[in-house]
């Protein structure tokens, strides 16, 4: 997901969003120590994915204690 989407959408949203990503990295890893994991690069695309969000959400807290 790129930074332009994330911003879209409300604190909540990034916050059920990291959840389920953080979920899914979770099965993804347990798939790669089992062998059954098709695409490798799938974890990098979730962490990256899920650190893209967090840095956005820390952004949104920032600008909400300045203003």
């Amino acid at each position: 997901m790129k930074v332009k989407d994330i911003r879209d959408l409300s604190a909540d949203e990034i916050v059920k969003k990291v959840d389920a990503w953080e979920e899914e990295l979770f099965n993804l890893r347990f798939q790669a120590r089992m062998g059954q994991l098709a695409n490798p690069l799938q974890l990098r695309m979730v962490r990256r994915d899920i650190a893209r969000a967090k840095t956005v959400l820390q952004q949104l807290k920032t600008a909400e204690k300045v203003s």
